[in-house]
C-alpha cells in the first residue's frame, strides 16, 4: 500500500511537471514571457496554438514541461537561435496588421501610416516606438545594411529628407510597411525594388 502511494505521488508530480503553465499576468507580452520562462516565443505560438502573438491577462500558456523557469543570467546565450526566435515572433506580429488601409497620421482602427504600423506592431513585442518615422530614426542601435536581420526597422527618404518613411525589415530581402501608394500594410521586395532601394537611408535595431 505505501509503495502505490510512493508510485501515485511521482506519478503526480511527474504530470504536474509535463504540463506546467504561465499565467498571463498584466504587462506581459509574449516576449517577455519567452524570457522570464527560458522557452522562446516561436515554441510558446506553437505549443498554445496562437494564430498571433496577443495575449490576455489570465490566459494560461503551456510552456512544454519547463516548470522550472530559467534564469536567464543562467542560460546559454546563443546569438544565431536568437535571431531565429526573433524572426519568427516578429513576423507573427507584423502579420497581424497585414492589410490595414493606409490613412496619413492614423494608428488603428483599421487605418495605419508608416509609423503607425511600426509602432502598432512593435507594441505587441512589449515595445515602446516614439510616434513618427523621424523620432524612431533615432531609437535603438544603427545597423549596416550587410547585417540586417528580422525585425530591424529601415528608413527611407520619400520626401525630400532623412527617414521620412519606415518600415520592417521581414528577412529574405523582403519588408513589411504601410504603403501610401498602393493605400495599405504589405510585405514587398526592399533592395529588390528600385524605388526603395534608391530611397534607402539606414535601418535601426530596437529588437535584441
Amino acid at each position: 500500500m505505501k509503495a502505490t502511494r510512493t508510485l501515485l505521488t511521482l506519478l503526480a508530480l511527474t504530470s504536474s511537471a509535463t504540463a506546467a503553465t504561465y499565467t498571463v499576468k498584466p504587462g506581459d507580452t509574449l516576449y517577455s514571457i519567452a524570457k522570464s520562462t527560458g522557452v522562446d516565443a516561436a515554441k510558446l505560438m506553437q505549443l498554445n496554438k496562437l494564430g498571433s502573438s496577443t495575449i490576455q491577462v489570465g490566459q494560461k500558456l503551456s510552456t512544454g514541461g519547463a516548470a522550472s523557469p530559467i534564469p536567464a543570467a543562467a542560460r546559454p546565450q546563443a546569438a544565431p537561435a536568437q535571431a531565429g526566435r526573433s524572426s519568427v515572433t516578429i513576423r507573427a506580429a507584423a502579420t497581424r496588421f497585414l492589410g490595414a488601409r493606409y490613412v496619413l497620421g492614423a494608428t488603428g482602427g483599421g487605418a495605419l501610416d508608416c509609423s503607425g504600423y511600426t509602432l502598432n506592431v512593435f507594441r505587441q513585442l512589449g515595445i515602446n516606438l516614439p510616434r513618427t518615422a523621424a523620432a524612431q530614426w533615432r531609437a535603438g542601435s544603427a545597423v549596416s545594411r550587410r547585417d540586417l536581420r528580422a525585425g530591424d526597422l529601415v528608413f527611407f527618404n520619400t520626401m525630400g529628407r532623412t527617414a521620412s518613411h519606415v518600415g520592417i525589415y521581414m528577412g529574405d530581402g523582403m519588408m513589411a510597411n504601410a504603403n501610401s501608394y498602393y493605400g495599405k500594410t504589405m510585405i514587398e521586395p526592399l533592395f529588390g525594388n528600385p524605388y526603395w532601394a534608391s530611397r534607402y537611408d539606414g535601418a535601426r535595431r530596437v529588437l535584441n
